[in-house]
């Protein structure tokens, strides 16, 4: 959400455009992600099975959970850049910030399924073999390390991408935790600790998504995104020589990498249509440094004919 893939216009600062090249690359990097991590939750998965760990198995549901918004970033991606329709005027733009509300509720069932199997793990404790656990569980901080990497450059530019690289850390982590589990299994035979486990994968997975839930609700709702500040941007805008006032102001979130906002100017009165069009440049250019690239301004000379509520 920091930065804006496209803008309305084009000035001399070359920092402002991240372009088809960046996405390229997010493109690629979802692709490698996703390829690395369907391959070790399979056999995650298919080992936590047979050795009967539930560490492994709801490590593996995290990994699978992390896929799943791989795949579903990917998708977002594909979409945000289909050609606008007469339907759709903004194109498919939003599909993002679906894509990582749908994520965020997918981890909560996740977490929900491994809450309720780590709690019949605790009444029913089984013997499960240590050493394998933690070998598998190394792999995964190897896969999960270096596919968050790959997201590593990108990761402030995009909440799709910024969800994928926290949970793909998070899980490294998580992975670490296994190991150690394991390891502690194998010498003390302490079974009890792999429902912990489980319990403490469901924890890590809970924090990491209630930040991404109310940020893909938040902007699901046409809120105003979260970098930015409504009360700093009027502001801004009421320093700008020529404009008396501003009202009727709206921010929203077209995409999960792009905002756009709609506002009415009162201008001062005997302004030139020259003056009135360097004022709206130097808006647009102002608000393109907070990440706002889509301006719609209407301009008028008295605020009188502004009575309603939301002015």
């Amino acid at each position: 959400m920091a930065h804006d893939h496209s803008h309305t216009h084009t000035h001399g600062h070359a920092g402002h455009s991240h372009g088809p090249v960046a996405l390229t690359s997010v493109s690629r990097a979802l692709i490698i992600g996703a390829v690395l991590n369907i391959i070790y939750v399979v056999a995650e998965a298919g080992l936590g099975f047979y050795y009967n760990s539930l560490a492994l198995v709801a490590d593996a549901g995290h990994n699978l959970s992390d896929v799943a918004g791989l795949l579903l970033s990917l998708l977002a991606f594909r979409l945000a850049q289909v050609r606008r329709t007469e339907t759709f005027t903004y194109g498919y733009r939003k599909s993002t910030v679906l894509a990582s509300l749908i994520n965020a509720v997918l981890l909560l069932v996740a977490v929900g399924a491994i809450v309720w199997e780590s709690v019949q793990r605790f009444r029913y404790p089984e013997p499960i073999p240590g050493g394998p656990i933690a070998w598998i569980a190394g792999l995964g901080i190897v896969v999960n390390s270096v596919s968050a990497l790959l997201f590593f450059r990108d990761k402030e530019h995009d909440l799709n991408i910024k969800s994928a690289y926290l949970h793909l850390v998070a899980d490294a982590l998580v992975s670490l935790a296994v190991v150690v589990g394991g390891l502690v299994i194998g010498s003390t035979g302490w079974y009890w600790l792999d429902p912990t486990l489980g319990l403490v994968v469901a924890a890590v997975i809970l924090v990491s998504t209630w930040q991404l839930l109310s940020d893909s609700v938040r902007l699901s709702l046409d809120g105003v995104p979260a970098t930015i500040d409504l009360t700093s941007v009027m502001n801004d805008l009421r320093t700008v020589a020529g404009v008396r006032d501003v009202h009727h102001v709206h921010v929203w979130a077209m995409s999960t990498t792009e905002n756009a906002l709609t506002a009415h100017l009162v201008l001062q009165p005997g302004l030139t249509a020259s003056q009135v069009a360097a004022l709206k440049h130097d808006i647009r250019h102002r608000l393109e440094h907070r990440s706002i690239g889509h301006a719609t301004l209407e301009t008028e000379v008295t605020a009188d004919d502004c009575k309603a509520d939301d002015c």
